[in-house]
């Protein structure tokens, strides 16, 4: 009954505004798997209580959707009438190792973007100072945030096009390092935006629990969750005002469980869902995998493929799109 309840609260935290309650979407997969075992421990054992877990099992999945993607084959799209778009949260190009922060991995992290070779590249908590021109002259535009508060270097952002960008802007988050910059894109004879987002770090590792007071994390990480949401507020109205369809893709820094994602989702389709299979994983804390990196669009652009790396350089995975705008 525990675990049930605790499913049925996780299916409430994307309609509420309750920081409180967001922790638990986080634990949705967990939820999920244990009602689904519970609910076959009962069935063997013909017991009515089978009906519970089944009840909150098909509420869960009509409110929250899937967090496994079951798309077996992908569509195949030409290269003359489809767009293909990496977003990557590079780690300021440092090692991803608590000891080995000096190591610089732009080296790597360069080489394994030619190697993809996509159209369009958001790069999260990017360092300017690392990439030479050269090392990305195929991609000729640029639009980048690039700051300092306080004498520390913000979250930065960067996003390199194959396409002529033909304006650009900031979304401001205020009280954060983090934030958001877009490009509107001139592709044949549509203009796209482009979104690439880092919304507010929870800043947590697993040793924080053991150094920090409960009480004193649970704050600090539901303020965290709160600025989220007020972020997403500022996205979702910059996307309602855009005048071209658009393309949202970043570190979420949440689930798609989370009030923030279906806060900026909106009715914009999700690449993963669409066109990915598996688990979909782009970071592991506590060696659990999470998905928060996503890439979404207007429901007037198709998702041809949605693409999982694992190469292991930065805490995050880079994942890869491919759509076409399927309406004049």
């Amino acid at each position: 009954m525990i675990l049930a309840f605790s499913l049925f609260l996780a299916c409430i935290v994307p309609y509420t505004s309750s920081a409180s309650l967001a922790f638990v979407s986080l634990t949705v997969p967990a939820l999920v798997i244990a009602n689904m075992l519970f609910f076959l421990y009962w069935l063997l054992r013909k017991k009515i209580y089978m009906l519970l877990s089944l009840s909150i099992l098909v509420y869960g999945y009509i409110t929250l959707g899937t967090f496994i993607g079951f798309n077996g084959s992908t569509k195949n799209g030409n290269d003359s009438d489809s767009i293909s778009l990496l977003s990557y949260n590079v780690l300021g190009f440092h090692g991803r190792n608590h000891g080995d922060w000096e190591t610089n991995t732009a080296p790597q992290i360069i080489e394994f973007v030619k190697s993809e070779n996509p159209d369009v590249i958001c790069f999260q908590e990017f360092q300017p100072n690392y990439v030479k021109k050269e090392m990305l002259k195929n991609y000729p535009y640029l639009a980048n945030k690039f700051e300092i508060k306080k004498d520390l270097t913000g979250k930065d952002l960067a996003i390199y096009s194959k396409f002529k960008i033909i304006n650009d802007g900031v979304l401001d988050f205020p009280d954060t390092f983090n934030g958001g910059v877009y490009v509107d894109i001139l592709y044949k004879n549509d203009t796209i935006r482009i979104y690439n987002l880092h919304l507010q770090s929870l800043s947590i590792r697993p040793g924080y629990f053991k150094k920090e007071r409960s009480d004193k994390l649970f704050v600090r990480l539901r303020d965290s969750f709160a600025k989220q949401q007020r972020q997403s507020d500022i996205v979702r109205q910059h996307i309602n005002d855009s005048p071209y369809p658009v393309v949202v893709s970043g570190d979420f820094n949440n689930t798609q469980f989370s009030k923030v994602y279906f806060n900026i989702k909106g009715d914009l389709n999700d690449s993963f869902l669409k066109a990915g299979h598996g688990y979909g994983e782009t970071i592991k804390f506590w060696k659990f995998p999470f998905r928060i990196d996503m890439i979404l669009a207007d429901p007037s652009i198709e998702f041809l493929s949605h693409k999982n790396y694992k190469i292991n350089i930065s805490d995050h995975e880079p994942i890869m799109a491919t759509f076409k705008i399927t309406n004049e």
